[in-house]
């Protein structure tokens, strides 16, 4: 893994622990866990990743970018943003 997916996965898995789930402890999300399978997430919770995502990373995710499977885990979401970045 690059180190800029590395720096990716730790700011998304902070915004999420600090965000969505309130808590500090890392071992509470792991990184392959369904973010809505486990209520982590809902419609709401997508659109503030996105605004993170966007001022964070400087990237511009189209509404027919967020779905599930872009959205559903920390992997998930620093693949998107890594293929994302690659296409901007």
């Amino acid at each position: 893994m690059s180190t800029d997916a590395t720096s990716v996965r730790t700011s998304v898995r902070d915004y999420i622990l600090e965000n969505l789930l309130f808590s500090s402890d890392p071992n509470e999300l792991p990184d392959d866990v369904s973010l809505l399978d486990r209520g982590i997430i809902d419609s709401t919770g997508v659109l503030e990743l996105v605004l993170f995502l966007e001022e964070h990373f400087g990237l511009r995710i189209k509404a027919s970018e967020m779905l599930p499977q872009n959205f559903d885990s920390v992997n998930a979401i620093v693949a998107f943003v890594e293929r994302t970045r690659s296409v901007a």
